[in-house]
């Protein structure tokens, strides 16, 4: 199979992801989050009460600095340019800005180009599906995500890893040379961070476990009704 090169896809699928013969079946997000643990978020929660502070104001602050770094930059992914108006803090319009500076010192370092953005396949071997941006770091082939979050978490190697497996499977000719790529945005301070994995394999094997015991909860849920 021949590797796209038009620069938009046709973005997540609004009725879901489908398989050949017309099945549905899960997104990698889908399957993720619902063995995802919310311990940490619950614990920041209540710290956040003890200290007398209302989470939800906390967390829309947080949210500001990052988000705004993220959403330039995906706007500078589809060619747009970014209303910093729309930032209302100046504060927080100047960590975003500094964040949004960084990734674009870092895309410009890394050659980095976007070859499909939003692209929807789907596994009919695993059977799942999932969209995201194809990319190309140094000439290689890899696959990237963009975060904005306080921190890495485990599930986010799980999910590009699984990003990698839809690649790799609908697309073998032109195979994942360049690893992973993850692209951080902090909530609070909006700093921009870049990780990169050679391989993911691990990750890879965790979601297998997730898929399966995504089938099993199905059936035990039916069963139990």
């Amino acid at each position: 199979m021949n590797t796209p090169t038009a620069k938009a896809g046709a973005g997540r699928p609004k009725l879901g992801y489908h398989l050949k013969d017309g099945s549905r079946v899960p997104s990698v997000t889908t399957i993720i989050s619902r063995f995802k643990d919310s311990g940490g978020l619950i614990h920041w929660a209540w710290d956040l009460g003890t200290q007398g502070k209302d989470y939800r104001e906390e967390r829309d602050r947080a949210a500001d600095a990052g988000s705004a770094a993220h959403a330039a930059v995906e706007a500078s992914i589809h060619g747009k340019e970014w209303d910093w108006d729309t930032v209302a803090d100046p504060e927080t319009r100047t960590k975003a800005k500094s964040s949004f500076g960084a990734f674009q010192e870092w895309r410009q370092q890394t050659n980095l180009q976007i070859t499909q953005t939003e692209m929807p396949l789907t596994s009919e071997t695993y059977r799942f599906g999932g969209t995201f941006d194809a990319i190309l770091v140094q000439q290689q082939r890899s696959i990237g995500d963009w975060k904005t979050s306080n921190a890495i978490y485990g599930d986010y190697l799980i999910q590009i890893a699984a990003y990698g497996k839809l690649w790799q499977e609908n697309f073998p000719d032109d195979p994942i040379k360049g690893g992973f790529h993850l692209l951080r945005f902090d909530k609070t301070y909006g700093d921009f961070s870049h990780r990169w994995w050679a391989e993911l394999d691990k990750a890879w094997e965790a979601f297998l476990h997730l898929r399966a015991l995504y089938e099993i909860e199905k059936e035990l849920k039916a069963r139990a009704k």
